[in-house]
């Protein structure tokens, strides 16, 4: 098993944390990962995005070209990385921030108003939470748990307080996936 993500989006919408706790996860399930950071040239409001691989074998380069997975917070990110999604992938879309469908018809596509979502919930901050749910639900790929348990390790103690909503916000996103039409455009 190899999953090689892209997550991207503006500085300050969480993509380095997803990636963070994803990564973090793998290693919590024994699994070999990678992480690797890309900033813009400023880091609140410029372009962030991340390439995670989780892995049953050794990662033998951190550098994601080709996604099983691309997870995009904004327009400038899926106008990015849209191409980069492997025939077969799939492709998570903020839809609460991006107002055009995907022109791709052979990934999987879901659209997930996360930000509308994570106001809901009286926290904007959280929609990266959301998506993640949404990804993990559809994918599999680590266990809810050791996201919670990661938690920990990537925010450390002084943000434990967030974690319930944090979890509310991965479980919204894990139902609204459920919920929300699958397009295969």
């Amino acid at each position: 098993m190899e999953e090689r993500i892209i997550i991207a989006g503006f500085g300050g919408q969480g993509v380095m944390a997803m990636g963070q706790l994803i990564t973090y996860s793998g290693m919590i399930e024994g699994k070999k990962v990678s992480w690797l950071p890309s900033y813009g040239p400023e880091m609140r409001g410029g372009t962030a995005n991340c390439n995670v691989i989780i892995s049953t074998e050794p990662v033998g380069s951190p550098v994601v070209v080709e996604a099983s997975t691309a997870i995009v917070l904004n327009k400038p990110s899926l106008d990015k990385f849209e191409s980069a999604v492997v025939p077969g992938g799939k492709l998570f879309i903020n839809s609460s921030l991006i107002d055009r469908k995907s022109t791709r018809d052979d990934i999987d596509v879901y659209y997930v108003p996360a930000t509308e979502i994570a106001n809901e919930l009286g926290n904007p901050r959280v929609a990266n939470m959301v998506m993640l749910g949404a990804y993990l639900e559809v994918s599999n790929t680590v266990e809810v748990e050791s996201i919670l348990e990661a938690f920990g390790k990537v925010f450390g103690e002084s943000k434990a307080h967030l974690l319930p909503l944090n979890k509310e916000a991965l479980e919204k996103g894990m139902e609204t996936v459920k919920q929300v039409q699958t397009d295969t455009v």
